[in-house]
C-alpha cells in the first residue's frame, strides 16, 4: 500500500493536476468560442518556456517566475484570437477548427526557432523526495503542483460562481444569443476567456516541463489526454474538467499497478492509452460528461 501511494497515487494526481489545469482552458473555450482549440496543449508550450527563459536571468524556483510564462502565453492567445480566431467566428466551426492546428504548428515552430528541439530542464542535479511520516516518499514538486492545483480550483470555483465576470462567462457559455440581447459585452467575455485559459495551460506547462523536461512537443503530448479529462468532466463545466484530469491522471498511473501479479497490469508504454479508452467509452455512453456538459 505505501509503494502505492508512493509510486502510484501521488505520481497520478500529479500528471492529473497537470491535465486538469490544461483541460479547464479546451472546456471554456468549447463552451464559449464552440470549437475544439487543438493549440492548446502548444500554447502551455509557450508558457512553459517563457518561465525557462526567465530563470536563466533570474535563478530561483520556477514556480516564482510563473507570471513571465502566464503573460507570454496570454499575449499569444489573445493574439492569434485577433488575426486567426476571430475572423472566422462567422464562418462554419470547422474552418475555426482547422486554423487551430496550424496555430499549434506555428507555436511549436516558434518554440524550436527561439529555444532549439532539444530536452532542457530548469533545475538540474537529483531532487530528494520529503520524508513524510518516515513512510511515505513524496517528490517536494509532486506535492506543490497537487496544492497549487487545489488552489487554483477552489479561486476558479469562487471566480465562477460569484463574482459578474463569472457569471457572465457561464451566460455566454449556456445561452450566446440571449446574452448578447441582454446586453452581455460577449467580447470582452472572450478576451477573459482567453487571459484565464491561457494563465492555467502556462502554469500546467512549467508544472509539467520541471517534472520532465521542456521539448517542443511537450503540450502536443499531453493534448489528447487533456481533451479526453475535458470530454470526461464535461464539455464547457471547468470544475467538470479538473475532475476528469484527476481521474485520467490517476488512472494511468493505477492501471500499470502489479494488481494480481509481480508484473504490471499493462505495460507502461501504453498506459496513454487509458486516457483514450475512457474518452471513447464515455463518448459512447455518457457523451455529455460526467458534470452534464455540451454534447460535441
Amino acid at each position: 500500500m505505501i509503494d502505492f501511494i508512493n509510486l502510484y497515487l501521488v505520481p497520478g494526481l500529479t500528471i492529473g493536476s497537470i491535465y486538469a489545469l490544461g483541460a479547464v482552458g479546451i472546456s471554456m473555450v468549447f463552451g464559449i468560442l464552440r470549437f475544439a482549440h487543438f493549440a492548446h496543449g502548444d500554447l502551455m508550450t509557450i508558457g512553459g518556456y517563457g518561465v525557462l527563459t526567465a530563470v536563466w536571468f533570474i535563478p530561483v524556483n520556477p514556480l516564482l517566475l510563473l507570471p513571465f510564462g502566464i503573460a507570454l502565453a496570454i499575449v499569444a492567445a489573445l493574439a492569434v484570437d485577433q488575426f486567426f480566431y476571430k475572423p472566422l467566428r462567422k464562418l462554419p466551426t470547422i474552418y475555426t477548427v482547422i486554423a487551430s492546428f496550424g496555430v499549434a504548428l506555428i507555436f511549436r515552430s516558434l518554440a524550436q526557432l527561439f529555444w532549439s528541439s532539444g530536452n532542457q530542464v530548469f533545475v538540474s542535479g537529483v531532487r530528494m523526495p520529503v520524508v513524510l511520516f518516515d513512510t511515505f516518499r513524496i517528490s517536494e514538486l509532486h506535492m506543490q503542483v497537487i496544492s497549487l492545483t487545489l488552489i487554483i480550483a477552489i479561486a476558479l470555483h469562487f471566480f465562477l460562481t460569484r463574482s459578474k465576470l463569472g457569471r457572465a462567462m457561464r451566460a455566454v457559455s449556456d445561452e450566446p444569443e440571449l446574452a448578447a440581447v441582454a446586453g452581455l459585452d460577449t467580447e470582452r467575455v472572450v478576451r477573459w476567456t482567453w487571459v484565464i485559459g491561457a494563465s492555467l495551460a502556462a502554469t500546467a506547462g512549467v508544472f509539467a516541463g520541471m517534472d520532465t523536461s521542456m521539448h517542443p512537443n511537450l503540450g502536443w503530448n499531453l493534448l489528447l489526454a487533456m481533451f479526453a479529462a475535458a470530454v470526461l468532466g464535461g464539455i464547457g463545466k471547468p470544475m467538470g474538467a479538473i475532475v476528469g484530469g484527476l481521474i485520467i491522471g490517476v488512472a494511468e498511473e493505477v492501471a500499470t499497478f502489479p494488481w494480481l501479479t509481480d508484473e504490471p497490469l499493462i505495460s507502461p508504454s501504453y498506459k496513454s492509452a487509458v486516457a483514450f479508452f475512457i474518452m471513447v467509452a464515455l463518448l459512447l455512453f455518457r457523451p455529455q460528461g460526467l458534470f452534464k456538459g455540451r454534447l460535441l
